[in-house]
């Protein structure tokens, strides 16, 4: 069984599904409403543990009722949860928007998770040092995010950034990434470069990392630390329902299977696999799918007629 450390957010979603945007100084009647947990790293962590992962999380929330309700989700799911930080903040909460086609806005109000220190992770060292790969993401504050890839890097444990949301790094902290995984917007922001590709490029020249770029169901674009961009192709969803969780499930699928010392291609085949599965489900935790899930699909992929 492989050992993840995830260090990242954890919050509560609170989801309306609209006809369309609303424009400025618009009221407009939402078609639905739902409240759920979210959060990134509480998502990844929850998505890995499914796909057979043993997890420890690390995160801070609020002393509040969605605090008390994380972890009672984290206990049901199986996460290790033990180093949580509660802080004096509230908990993170995010609004999302989403569209009939399934494609979403977010806004989110970090509260507690701001108060999440590079001394919160120094003492959770063991639980990194103990694992087989460490997934970190960019909720939290930077220090933090960059205290735990320096971590891992101290004591020889892999590294994977999802830098989601894509925030400026300090120079110090490009060389301590293995694996990054940002989706199109990300890797041009993060890069300053106004295509993907050359974005990709940029990435991979200042990072030395392989940098596996998500691009929904056109796939994702591979660029290892030497050699040619190389394309896997996407899964494709049998209908859209929600977007909102689909690069969670792909950065789960993708830890692990890279924790289990899977190539990176196939590694992405997989990861693919599980966020076209998330899409077609609404909800977050409630799409995140399982593993018996994934190897059923992928064996209905692979018998599937080619298209003509």
């Amino acid at each position: 069984m492989p050992r993840l450390a995830v260090v990242g957010s954890y919050g509560v979603g609170l989801t309306m599904t609209v006809p369309r945007l609303p424009r400025p100084g618009e009221t407009l009647v939402a078609d639905g409403f739902a409240a759920g947990p979210g959060g990134k790293g509480s998502n990844q962590a929850i998505g890995a543990r499914r796909l057979g992962a043993q997890v420890e999380l690390l995160t801070c929330i609020g002393p509040d009722d969605f605090g008390a309700a994380a972890r009672r989700l984290w206990e049901r799911e199986g996460v290790g949860a033990s180093r949580v930080k509660t802080g004096t903040r509230p908990t993170m909460v995010g609004f999302i928007l989403v569209e009939p086609g399934g494609e979403n806005r977010i806004a989110i109000a970090p509260g507690a998770l701001e108060e999440l220190s590079p001394s919160d992770v120094e003492a959770f060292a063991d639980q990194i040092a103990a694992a087989d790969l460490c997934l970190v993401g960019l909720e939290i504050p930077v220090a933090a995010a960059v205290t735990a890839l320096r971590v891992a890097r101290g004591c020889g444990v892999p590294t994977l950034l999802n830098p989601a949301p894509a925030r400026p790094l300090p120079d110090q902290a490009w060389h301590l990434i293995d694996w990054m995984t940002p989706n199109r917007e990300e890797a041009m922001a993060l890069a300053g470069a106004s295509g993907p590709e050359r974005a990709l490029r940029r990435l991979r020249a200042r990072s030395r990392a392989a940098v596996v770029m998500t691009m929904g169901a056109d796939g994702a674009l591979v660029a290892r630390p030497q050699g040619p961009v190389v394309r896997i192709p996407g899964s494709r969803p049998r209908q859209v329902m929600d977007t909102t969780g689909a690069g969670d499930a792909f950065n789960a699928a993708l830890a692990v299977a890279l924790a289990e010392g899977t190539g990176l291609e196939e590694a992405v085949e997989l990861a693919n696999l599980a966020g076209a599965w998330a899409v077609e489900r609404p909800g977050v935790v409630p799409a995140l799918p399982t593993r018996e899930q994934l190897t059923r699909r992928a064996a209905l992929t692979a018998d599937a007629p080619a298209a003509p």
